[in-house]
């Protein structure tokens, strides 16, 4: 399955990211889910891959030199981190953009420094928050000039342009004062004092939260200077026409052109050395001298091709086929990566049979949830999930950990309906069976058809009559968040954060956030008055601790209303050749980090 991530929709296909699932989540409206027929089976457990939940290659003493040539069925969404969208689009943009901070590829819990000189200064109210940049990188040519905190401040103010419309700037940095009115032009709460310094208010407290956000492609340097007349084009060619300020660029002939030059929607991405980077100014290695990506193909063939081949990595998720042949001959060449999503499956609480909470809880303990394991690879892509908070989240501790969560209803993961059939009683239906007259709509993704399958096999078993549709993963998409079209159950959804806070997960079931015109973020459209009240208490916390503790307990709140119900954590297994010293980024769905990779 290959991750794609999206803001305001977030759509991962786990049918994309792995056969068998899709996952979609707070994002983008859109997704490059790639096709595939769920696996029946999987390799054995105890095939767990080579990395421990902390990646142990950092991608210390890696060789110098070299072609790395990447190969993917998916395409980039887009190159302008303004509008990135998707693990695919940053594993690209975090080569050849420096935003604020980012991430180690081996920790996906702390920034690091990246732009950024330090870490932020927060005021003593939590209100105003500086960050004082790098005065040493310089934009890639043509620009050829030092970057400046105005050219920080461009990039975030242009995500609020129409043209641009950046899915991230609404959902991440609404707090900054005068975000609500924003349309591109200068944002009030955004000063910049001196050339290397960017000072935010906030309307509120929430300094914890929003610190965070300043890892996201949106923060990478804009020099307005270059970009203004294209992002005046509706919409805007930025992103074929840029600079970079990352270690690489994108292959551009002299008038920073891109697209048709390094860059081939379909075909290939080219990057190469930005002449302008200093490696005394980063913390990446940057070992290979060039990228060479070839988009397109069949997965199964290009997972071969890199099993076999030399200087090659796949960047995106391996498919059941890829990980058994690579369990069975290549185990040196595959990684897994506990905790890079979580898959779950929506129940419409506000619509239909499931807006009572009994009827949810007996779907929830009646669902073989380890039929849909084997379906999506078997354990060695994936683990059991009981709550939301996936491993290598902060709060998933807290939550519970491995553990199931102490409800009755989540107890057996291969289903029980003794357990089911009391819930059912107790929502009114003495036979333990649904004899009520409503059909349940289910939809799920036609190119991973098992979840929809063992959702409608389950649902029958209950008693209640189904309707199945299987749709492409846009349309599928477009269903779920569309509220008015009175889904029931999407078999295929889930969630992965983009910041490294679990206040990310609350858009999946913030009862303010329930969109009714559509692109809804909360798609069992859950509106607890108990869960938002913690939500927003969670949310002015600014403590990493008392964070954990909170939303780990909100978690909890969640699974307890069984208004979705969690799946699978995914482990993402990758492949490289035998001659790659691949280092994977945990903190972006497990891909590969283009700037520590190296060749051997």
């Amino acid at each position: 399955m290959n991750g794609h991530r999206c803001r305001t929709w977030r759509a991962l296909g786990i049918g994309a990211l792995l056969p068998g699932l899709v996952v979609a989540a707070a994002g983008c409206g859109g997704s490059n889910a790639s096709a595939g027929t769920a696996a029946t089976s999987g390799p054995s457990a105890g095939h767990e891959g080579k990395l421990p939940p902390a990646n142990a290659n950092d991608g210390a003493g890696g060789t110098k030199g070299g072609v790395l040539h990447v190969v993917s069925a998916s395409d980039i969404s887009s190159l302008d981190p303004g509008q990135s969208t998707n693990p695919m689009d940053w594993s690209a943009i975090y080569a050849t953009q420096r935003p604020l901070y980012s991430f180690k590829p081996s920790d996906p819990l702390h920034l690091v420094p990246d732009l950024a000189k330090g870490m932020p200064e927060v005021s003593a109210d939590h209100k105003t928050v500086t960050v004082h940049i790098r005065d040493d990188v310089r934009f890639s040519p043509p620009v050829n000039r030092p970057v400046t905190s105005a050219d920080v401040k461009y990039a975030i103010e242009r995500g609020a342009n129409p043209h641009v419309a950046s899915g991230e700037f609404h959902s991440y940095f609404s707090s900054i004062v005068g975000a609500d009115k924003a349309d591109g032009g200068p944002i009030p709460g955004i000063e910049t004092p001196d050339a290397t310094t960017l000072v935010f208010h906030l309307t509120k407290p929430v300094s914890g939260f929003f610190t965070q956000t300043l890892m996201l492609p949106l923060t990478a340097p804009v020099p307005k200077d270059f970009a203004a007349k294209y992002d005046a084009m509706k919409p805007t060619r930025y992103g074929n026409y840029q600079v970079a300020t990352g270690p690489y660029m994108v292959k551009s002939d002299a008038s920073g052109k891109v697209t048709g030059v390094g860059y081939r929607p379909g075909e290939s991405l080219t990057l190469v050395r930005n002449p302008n980077w200093s490696a005394t100014t980063d913390y990446r290695p940057a070992y290979v001298d060039e990228v060479d990506w070839s988009i397109g193909g069949d997965p199964v063939v290009l997972g071969r091709q890199v099993l076999t081949g030399n200087d090659m990595i796949l960047n995106e998720t391996a498919g059941a086929a890829t990980i058994q042949l690579a369990f069975q001959r290549y185990p040196e060449q595959i990684f897994t990566i506990p905790g890079t999503l979580v898959a779950f499956i929506p129940l419409n609480t506000a619509h239909g049979p499931f807006a009572n909470a009994d009827l949810r809880r007996a779907v929830y303990a009646a669902l073989d949830r380890e039929a849909i394991i084997r379906a999506a690879g078997g354990t060695a892509a994936n683990e059991l999930a009981t709550h939301f908070l996936y491993p290598n989240s902060i709060g998933f501790e807290q939550a519970g950990g491995y553990d199931t969560l102490g409800y009755d209803f989540q107890q057996h993961p291969n289903g029980d309906m003794a357990v089911a059939e009391r819930y059912m009683k107790k929502a009114g239906y003495p036979s333990g069976k649904y004899t009520g007259d409503d059909t349940v709509t289910i939809v799920g993704l036609s190119t991973a058809k098992s979840n929809a399958q063992i959702v409608d096999a389950t649902l029958r078993k209950l008693g209640f009559h189904t309707r199945v549709r299987l749709l492409d993963v846009s349309a599928m998409i477009t269903f779920c968040g569309t509220p008015k079209d009175e889904v029931d159950v999407c078999a295929n959804w889930g969630w992965s954060h983009n910041v490294p806070d679990p206040q990310d997960v609350a858009r999946e079931f913030d009862g303010r956030l329930i969109s009714h015109s559509g692109g809804n973020q909360n798609i069992p459209q859950l509106n607890d008055p108990a869960i938002n009240a913690a939500i927003d208490r969670a949310s002015a916390l600014n403590g990493v601790d008392a964070r954990a503790a909170a939303w780990g307990a909100i978690d909890k709140q969640i699974v307890g209303t069984a208004a979705a119900i969690p799946t699978v954590w995914t482990k993402a297994p990758i492949v490289e050749s035998s001659d790659v010293d691949g280092v994977s980024a945990v903190w972006n769905t497990g891909l590969w980090d283009l700037s520590f990779t190296s060749l051997k």
